[in-house]
């Protein structure tokens, strides 16, 4: 096997084989309502089309995958939380755990944990525990705009500092329980998307307007995994890095249908957890 910074997809490693979504049409601003959009303005995602994709195993490749390569690492992490569905316990007992995890994971300054989302598909249609559905479409969370953006929003007194010095967006994806059999999540080498790749789109909530990057298809795009995931791992994504000197600023992810995912699989349930990170300046 080749190391994780040659490696180029068929080189002994498993994969399945299924579609993804793709943005369709990036000569229009894709505009997604997270409310009841105003009258006559559609709420429906921007249109999207699928491509078939190899999505391959990662779990061979865990000690050679890096933030700063891939853009993505997985980790064991044990947490306290009994219930992540109690978005109290969350705030009070996972996100000091995060803060801890991400700060050692990348030898930053400062953490600051700012948001989580849990995801369930059949609560999110019980409208149960603030469960969102699992998003199936190649996307970005953040863009060169709304990175920064996000920390004058959150840190005003503060803002102008930190602009001055490297910072980042990272992203601390786990189950709630395990293992994932159904809708895993997909993310792909950052090196492998091509700055064009990137489509700035438009997050519309009541009280603001957020940006995130959708993404068009390249067959060039390295897609990986880790099947079978458990409790006690956690995916770190970085979805914005401030410095520009060649190493992963963006990752691409998704949600996407497992052909190998038994039948009358569990739902993923699954928490997702947004962080600052200020490095040294």
């Amino acid at each position: 096997m080749s190391s994780g910074a040659d490696f180029e997809p068929g080189q002994g490693l498993n994969h399945v084989e299924t579609s993804l979504s793709y943005l369709a049409d990036s000569s229009v601003r894709p505009v997604n309502y997270m409310y009841e959009p105003p009258a006559d303005v559609p709420a429906g995602s921007p249109k999207s089309s699928r491509f078939p994709a190899p999505i391959f195993d990662a779990r061979p490749l865990l000690g050679e995958l890096s933030l700063d390569r891939q853009g993505f690492v997985l980790v064991h992490h044990e947490t306290a939380v009994k219930n992540f569905y109690d978005a109290d316990e969350v705030r009070a007992v996972y996100y000091p755990e995060v803060e801890r995890l991400v700060k050692q994971a990348t030898g930053a300054k400062r953490v600051h944990v700012f948001d989580h989302n849990v995801r369930c598909l059949p609560m999110a249609k019980r409208k149960q525990n603030g469960a969102r559905e699992p998003v199936k479409f190649a996307h970005n969370d953040y863009t060169v705009k709304s990175g920064p953006q996000r920390v004058r929003d959150l840190l005003p007194a503060e803002a102008d500092e930190l602009l001055k010095h490297r910072f980042a967006v990272i992203n601390v994806w786990r189950p709630i329980r395990g293992p994932v059999e159904e809708s895993p999540l997909a993310v792909c080498d950052a090196r492998s998307i091509a700055p064009r790749d990137w489509v700035e789109s438009d997050l519309k909530y009541r009280d603001r307007t957020g940006e995130v990057y959708s993404i068009t298809f390249n067959p060039g795009h390295r897609w990986f995994y880790f099947p079978q995931m458990q409790r006690e791992e956690a995916l770190l994504l970085k979805c914005y890095d401030s410095i520009e000197d060649g190493r992963a600023r963006f990752t691409a992810h998704t949600a996407f249908d497992d052909p190998t995912s038994p039948p009358g699989a569990s739902a993923r349930e699954s928490i997702e957890t947004r962080t600052l990170v200020f490095f040294e300046g």
